[in-house]
C-alpha cells in the first residue's frame, strides 16, 4: 500500500479493519508524522521555519500567510488541508486520518482537538476504524479546548465557543457552544446590524 492509496481508501469514508494491510500502514504514517512533530515542538522554530515543517508534515505547499504557535500534534498529517490566512495556536491535536479541510482565514484557539476516526462500536470491531472528514469554512473561529468530532462541517463565519464539543453540522454565521453544542445565535452583518 501507499500513501495516494490509503488516502483513498480513507476518502472513500471506507472503514480501517484493525490488524488489515491498511492500519498497518496507518502506523508507518503514524511515525512519521510524530517525528515531524517532534521537531516543530523540540525547541524554537521561526514562522518560516513552522510553515516548512508543517508543509512537510501535509504532504503540501503552504500559503506563506499560514501561521502556528507550537506546540502542534498529529498522528498522520497527510490528509490536512489548510486554505489561506490561517493561524493554528499552540496545543492543538489533529487527528486527520478522516480528512480535515480548514477553510481560509480561520482561526483555531488553543488546545483545539480534531477528531476524524471512531472506532467501531461493537467490542468484537473495537479496532476497527470508521473515516469522516472535518471541513472548517471561511473566516471560522474555534474558540480553546473545543473538540470537533468526526464528520462535522462547520459553515462560513461561524463561532464555536471555548469548550464546546461539536457533534453535528454548524450553520454558517452561527454561534454554538456547550457540551454538546447547540446553537447560541446568528451572527449578523455589521450592515445587517446598521438597519435595525
Amino acid at each position: 500500500m501507499n500513501i495516494d492509496e490509503f488516502l483513498d481508501q480513507l476518502n472513500r469514508g471506507l472503514a480501517v479493519t484493525g490488524g488489515s494491510e491498511a492500519h498497518l500502514f496507518m502506523h508507518e504514517v503514524s511515525q512519521e508524522a510524530l517525528r515531524i512533530t517532534a521537531e516543530i515542538n523540540n525547541t524554537y522554530r521561526t514562522p518560516a521555519e513552522v510553515r516548512s515543517l508543517m508543509s512537510l508534515l501535509i504532504g503540501k505547499p503552504l500559503d506563506q500567510s499560514f501561521a502556528m504557535f507550537p506546540p502542534f500534534y498529529s498522528d498522520c498529517g497527510k490528509n490536512i488541508t489548510i486554505g489561506k490566512n490561517v493561524f493554528i495556536n499552540g496545543g492543538c491535536k489533529f487527528q486527520d486520518q478522516g480528512g480535515i479541510i480548514i477553510g481560509d482565514g480561520a482561526l483555531i484557539g488553543h488546545n483545539v482537538v480534531l477528531a476524524t476516526l471512531n472506532h467501531d462500536p461493537l467490542p468484537e470491531r473495537r479496532s476497527t476504524l470508521h473515516p469522516a472528514p472535518i471541513v472548517i469554512g471561511k473566516n471560522v473561529w474555534i474558540g480553546s479546548n473545543a473538540t470537533i468530532l468526526p464528520g462535522v462541517t462547520i459553515g462560513d463565519g461561524a463561532i464555536v465557543a471555548a469548550g464546546a464539543v461539536v457533534t453535528m453540522d454548524v450553520a454558517a454565521n452561527t454561534i454554538v457552544g456547550g457540551v454538546p453544542a447547540k446553537f447560541i445565535k446568528k451572527i449578523h452583518s455589521s450592515q445587517e446590524e446598521n438597519n435595525e
